[in-house]
Order: structure tokens, then C-alpha cells, then sequence
């Protein structure tokens, strides 16, 4: 089984500067109303498609609204993503930080206002 979350929104050519620029998605496929994207080693996609496209049945048109959805990046080495993210003006929205419980991570968002937390799983300290 795999898993591709989809976002429905206008913004699919800032999507696509967002997640292959700043995050080095690679492009899996693209049309004009629809793109998927893949990380880096084509673990995981992540698409999306404009609202209110004919070719699409009505419970795949409405916009997202922009709240209430995030994503959560696994990295081996969230130091290095959090110089690279900042090295490239992306705005933080939560900075670079340890949790007690061990995990170490910073958040920024896309330009459809979903949340995206950058974390390296750490033994508790």
C-alpha cells in the first residue's frame, strides 16, 4: 500500500517551485491541472490538482482551505535542512529546537499554508 496526499488548490506552479527548490522534490508527473511530485529517493508523493477542474468528480474540486493540515519530513541530519532552508530565505515558522521527548525539528509552511515539520528523531537525552 502506498500513501500520496493531495492538496486541491490554485497554487500548483508555487507548489512546485516550493517542494522542488527548497526541498528537492523531483517531479513524477505534470499536466496542466495536475502535478505529482516525489522526495528525493522516490520514498513518498505528494500532488496536487486545481479546484474545479471538469475532468474531476465534485468531491475532488472544492479548494483547500489552507488550516488544519501538516506534513512531517524525515531527515538524517535536520542541522544541515535547517542551515540549507534558511540559506534560501524560507521564511521559519517554528525555529530549530530539541524536544524532551527527543526529536529535533524546525517548521515552515508551503504556499498553501500547510504546516511542514522537518524533524530528526533522537534518542530522548
Amino acid at each position: 500500500m502506498k500513501l500520496n496526499a493531495g492538496i486541491i488548490t490554485t497554487r500548483i506552479q508555487e507548489s512546485k517551485a516550493f517542494y522542488t527548490e527548497v526541498l528537492n522534490f523531483g517531479v513524477t508527473f505534470e499536466n496542466d491541472f495536475y502535478l505529482l511530485l516525489h522526495t528525493p529517493q522516490q520514498e513518498v508523493a505528494i500532488s496536487f490538482l486545481l479546484p474545479d477542474h471538469p475532468s474531476q468528480q465534485p468531491l475532488f474540486q472544492p479548494v483547500f482551505g489552507g488550516k488544519g493540515v501538516y506534513l512531517t519530513i524525515e531527515v538524517e541530519d535536520v542541522d544541515s535542512m535547517y542551515a540549507a532552508v534558511m540559506a534560501k530565505g524560507v521564511p521559519v515558522k517554528i525555529a530549530l529546537r530539541k524536544e524532551p521527548w527527543g526529536d529535533k525539528h524546525f517548521a515552515i509552511e508551503d504556499p498553501n499554508g500547510v504546516g511542514i515539520d522537518i524533524v530528526t528523531y533522537c534518542p530522548e537525552s
